[in-house]
């Protein structure tokens, strides 16, 4: 971004009498450190310059001509680090006037410290109507940790963590009573109070099931063994439901929180399993 001019108003004491224009980031406002965003702002008339503030500068973060529509303005991030992180808002300056501040738009750095962990108590696997315990933790010490569910409209929730004798942190996020609307897939992050928008590498991916939902039942097969070694637990469920008339086809998915090479289907009194 280019070098902007001192002696600009601060955003704060900005007057303007135009409707606001709208900013939004793409591909999205967290950012994974390293990787490039776009800020857009947006009007829906023509505007002679689009000027970007981040909160905290007395001066514009940016300023641009619109692009040829003359309605927006694209200020491009090449390689997302901690010091782009903030709040950001833009307007547009046009022939009769400076329009209102646009929304603020927070834009997150993910990927600065270490991830922390994201375990379901006591498991993943929920009947619907029940509650089931999100546990976030780490031993990195941060005062706040964010829940995130993915999905086309993604959900977060943040909690202070808990200080636990052992030196770690941990937040449990209560979920219930659960409907098949809980399904999907969560992802934890935590960050410190003084950098709010500086995030950790998110934790590994926790896929919450309810059994139950629209005639699928996940139930918990016997732990696979190795010799001295407990690899994991497999889960089971019936597609379309496990009540199958004569004649129709039905469905047995096997999978595992952990990568396998082969699953081995099994059925009491029957001599061999079924690979």
């Amino acid at each position: 971004m280019t070098p902007m001019l001192p002696g600009l108003l601060c955003l704060g004491e900005m007057q303007g009498t135009l409707p606001k224009p709208t900013l939004w980031a793409e591909p999205g406002p967290l950012v994974t450190r390293g990787s490039p965003v776009t800020i857009w702002c947006h009007w829906a008339l023509w505007a002679q310059e689009f000027h970007l503030f981040k909160e905290g500068s007395p001066t514009p973060w940016d300023r641009l001509s619109p692009l040829e529509a003359g309605d927006k303005a694209k200020f491009s991030i090449q390689y997302m680090t901690q010091v782009y992180a903030g709040r950001y808002r833009c307007y547009y300056i046009s022939p009769t006037g400076r329009s209102e501040p646009s929304d603020t738009l927070e834009l997150v750095v993910t990927g600065a410290s270490k991830k922390p962990t994201l375990s379901a108590l006591p498991s993943p696997v929920v009947a619907s109507g029940g509650n089931v315990t999100l546990q976030c933790g780490s031993g990195h010490g941060y005062d706040r940790f964010i829940l995130t569910k993915e999905g086309e409209h993604k959900s977060s929730w943040t909690l202070d963590t808990q200080r636990c004798p052992d030196r770690q942190t941990r937040a449990l996020f209560p979920v219930g009573p659960v409907t098949p609307s809980h399904r999907g897939t969560f992802r934890c992050y935590g960050y410190f109070r003084d950098k709010p928008q500086v995030w950790s590498h998110p934790s590994d991916p926790l896929e919450l099931l309810v059994s139950g939902e629209g005639g699928t039942a996940w139930q918990p097969l016997t732990p696979s063994l190795s010799p001295g070694r407990l690899i994991g637990i497999a889960y089971i469920s019936v597609h379309p439901g496990p009540s199958v008339a004569a004649g129709q086809n039905v469905t047995l998915l096997c999978r595992s929180w952990v990568p396998m090479d082969t699953f081995l289907l099994s059925k009491e009194g029957a001599a061999q399993e079924v690979r």
